[in-house]
């Protein structure tokens, strides 16, 4: 127990700074207004490939293993339909997720050392290219997923009612690997540096499978959590919800970072007593 509070100690202490809090504010607000014109982008991607049918139950089936029941039901009943906004979306999601990699841009330069941060051009730039990299890694789980819903569809599993079943089980296998890629590609490209690739990949698999069982946590408290922001929110109840799920992953993933940068100054300082060891 000793060695696990000496371990967790430090990210807590991380946890408690006020810009931490500030960082991972911003980032959940900004995956508040990226979150539907993302869904828009997928849905119309997804049609290129799969019927209407198979698209929306490939989403929803996303959905409502991120989002438990009564917000699940909420953004099935509100997936974007088939229109002429696409184009804006698609623009406005640019916009938006530039806005998510900003402020955690900062947060992780921070965390490394690093003193400079990009030009606004240059972040955006970047932004641009995490975008496409990570929305292209998670349309492609759902693409991959609704072409293992499209196999069972006919087959004896679906008519044994087996076959939302297994495509469970294929998006749950599936759901680590991707967070964590898209983890990678954030933790090594996005700091204005180059942070140590054994510590961004320890990370970003650690990070994954925290993120995963985030996922469970949230599912067990989500009947009293329900309630609570029902009676204090109103109708404003699931916007609140989504940024809370935002901060409460947002802090995860800076937790992640912080632990990768603590154990490479710890490295480092081991290399540097070896150093004067030898030479003494």
């Amino acid at each position: 127990m000793r060695r696990v509070a000496a371990a967790l100690g430090p990210t807590f202490r991380y946890w408690m700074q006020t810009e931490v809090h500030v960082y991972a504010f911003s980032v959940a607000a900004n995956v508040l207004l990226s979150f539907f014109p993302f869904l828009i982008v997928v849905m119309s991607v997804s049609r290129i490939f799969f019927n209407e049918q198979t698209t929306i139950a490939s989403i929803d089936l996303a959905l409502r293993d991120y989002f438990p029941d009564s917000l699940g039901n909420f953004l099935h009943n509100n997936l974007p339909r088939r229109g002429p906004t696409e184009i804006a979306s698609l623009i406005l999601l640019m916009f938006t997720a530039n806005g998510i990699f900003e402020p955690l841009e900062v947060a992780l330069n921070r965390v490394w050392g690093i003193r400079k941060n990009r030009s606004f051009f240059s972040n955006q730039m970047i932004s641009l290219a995490l975008i496409f990299a990570c929305g292209g890694l998670l349309l492609a789980s759902l693409m991959l997923t609704a072409l293992n819903r499209a196999s069972l569809t006919h087959s004896a599993f679906e008519r044994a009612l087996g076959g939302q079943f297994f495509s469970a089980v294929f998006f749950k296998m599936l759901a680590v690997p991707i967070a964590a890629l898209v983890l990678f590609l954030v933790y090594r490209y996005l700091p204005n540096g180059r942070p140590p690739l054994d510590r961004v990949v320890a990370a970003a698999i650690v990070v994954g499978i925290l993120m995963e069982a985030l996922k469970y946590v949230n599912k067990l408290v989500w009947p009293w959590l329900f309630r609570k922001m029902s009676r204090e929110y109103g109708v404003f109840k699931y916007s609140v919800t989504l940024i809370l799920l935002g901060f409460l992953a947002s802090m995860v993933v800076l937790a992640g970072a912080e632990w990768a940068a603590r154990g490479h100054r710890l490295d480092a300082k081991e290399i540097a007593g070896e150093k004067e060891q030898t030479h003494a």
